[in-house]
């Protein structure tokens, strides 16, 4: 039975998860329209689809009204340059997302974060998941659903040097190692943040391991 009735804002929908998310809310019966939010139009078309350009910097523009947000906001410290522009986007652009989306009315939020976050953690990677998870723990959506995927298994746009390097071993020891440190396929994660949101829960925080998502 069709039963259409939420509006989804979705951050970072060009990227490698974003993309496959954006196609398993599109179908999902569950929803009247996902927004999403992108810097340069992505060459998709459909019929519950709005895309609107943003600018992250400009927090303002992200209070679009909506009743989840799903954030796949996320950068690598090669492409940010520094930390501090790493931090501004994996951080700063996540946070303001959170506000601006939940001022508007959004209840719930379900966003990528990754194995090993920890704010008292001495790698700077995991150090600020850690202190995102935090901060948005604070902000109090009725549902924050945190999912902390391993090394992501699937085709991006953009070239990561060390991500390849990474996936090659990973290919051949993945069968061996354990399920939360498992590679995980773009579609498992996508999957398991569609299955979050259609689920009936009272828990307001939850972090959703590597482990639980990987078959």
């Amino acid at each position: 039975m069709i039963h259409k009735t939420k509006t989804a804002v979705l951050a970072g929908a060009g990227g490698a998860t974003g993309r496959v998310l954006l196609g398993m809310l599109l179908e999902h019966p569950d929803y009247v329209k996902i927004i999403a939010l992108v810097r340069k139009k992505l060459d998709i078309n459909h019929e519950r689809l709005e895309q609107v350009l943003v600018n992250f910097d400009k927090p303002e523009e992200l209070c679009i009204p909506c009743d989840e947000v799903f954030c796949c906001l996320g950068t690598t410290m090669a492409k940010a340059g520094s930390k501090e522009q790493f931090y501004k986007v994996d951080h700063d652009y996540v946070l303001s997302l959170a506000r601006e989306t939940k001022a508007a009315g959004a209840r719930a939020m379900f966003v990528v974060s990754a194995v090993g976050a920890d704010v008292h953690s001495l790698i700077f990677y995991n150090r600020v998941k850690g202190e995102t998870e935090r901060d948005l723990a604070a902000i109090g959506f009725e549902h924050l659903n945190i999912f902390r995927p391993g090394l992501l298994m699937g085709e991006r746009k953009e070239r990561r040097r060390g991500e390849t390097f990474a996936k090659a071993i990973y290919s051949i020891i993945n069968p061996l190692l354990p399920k939360s440190w498992k590679g995980i396929q773009l579609e498992q994660l996508a999957a398991a943040m569609v299955h979050a949101a259609a689920q009936k829960t009272s828990v307001r925080v939850r972090i959703i391991p590597n482990r639980e998502m990987v078959s």
